[in-house]
Formats: structure tokens, C-alpha cells, sequence
């Protein structure tokens, strides 16, 4: 008897930092839990409440087994949404990231899809979404 193959499911997102401290710094201030000593480690994670999981990797990392890999130049290549609980949430949030030093993309705005929504900067220039219900 033959079994049928396997879906695969998404379980984790991978992200390549040039700076793993600042990049983990930047996540944690979104509610991220990291442990502190993963600051110098050359690949992190963190399993989210859902139980995907966010990997991060140096770029020397990732080098040691591509060595060809060059970072990717031009527009973003993926970009990370996180739900807050509410309006109130998404400009706290994204103040707290600017005031941190970190680059605001998009200043809270209610969306025409219903949503208030922003977009800050992270330390490698990936746009990350902050959003939440309008109503």
C-alpha cells in the first residue's frame, strides 16, 4: 500500500540580517521574545504564538554554505504584517519603533480596506506592516 505525499505547510519565515543585534532589537520591540544571548549568535529564531516560527541568519551565514549569495539590491523581497490590537495599538507602535531610531515608511493612516495601517523600516530594509481594524 502506497500513502499519498505529504502537503508541506509554511513553519517558518527566514530572514538574512547584516546586523543581528540591531535586527533582533527591532523585533523585540514589536513583541517578539528573543532571548538577549542570541544578539551575537549567527542564527536565531523565535516560534510565534501561532507556532510559526521567524529564523534570522547572518549574511556570513548564509555565505558558508552560498557562496555565490550577494544581498539582494532594489524593491523589497517580502515584508512582514503584524496585527495589533487595535488603532490605538498601531500608533503607539510605530511611534515606539521611530522613537527607537528605526525608519518610518508609512505614518498610521485609516486605509480605504478598513484597516489602520503602517509600515517602519527594519535595520536590513525590510517594510513591516503594523495593522489593525479600523472599527
Amino acid at each position: 500500500m502506497t500513502t499519498a505525499p505529504r502537503t508541506p505547510r509554511l513553519d517558518a519565515i527566514g530572514l538574512v540580517v547584516s546586523d543581528m543585534a540591531a535586527s533582533l532589537a527591532f523585533y523585540r520591540l514589536l513583541g517578539v521574545d528573543i532571548p538577549a544571548e542570541a544578539d551575537t549568535a549567527a542564527h536565531a529564531e523565535a516560534t510565534l504564538p501561532s507556532g510559526l516560527r521567524i529564523l534570522w541568519d547572518t549574511e556570513e551565514t548564509i555565505r558558508s554554505y552560498d557562496p555565490g549569495w550577494t544581498r539582494p539590491q532594489g524593491g523589497e523581497r517580502i515584508g512582514l504584517a503584524f496585527l495589533c490590537e487595535g488603532p490605538a495599538e498601531v500608533d503607539a507602535t510605530y511611534e515606539a519603533l521611530v522613537a527607537a531610531g528605526h525608519t518610518g515608511h508609512l505614518k498610521p493612516w485609516d486605509a480605504v480596506w478598513g484597516q489602520r495601517y503602517a509600515v517602519v523600516v527594519d535595520p536590513d530594509g525590510c517594510g513591516v506592516s503594523l495593522f489593525a481594524s479600523a472599527a
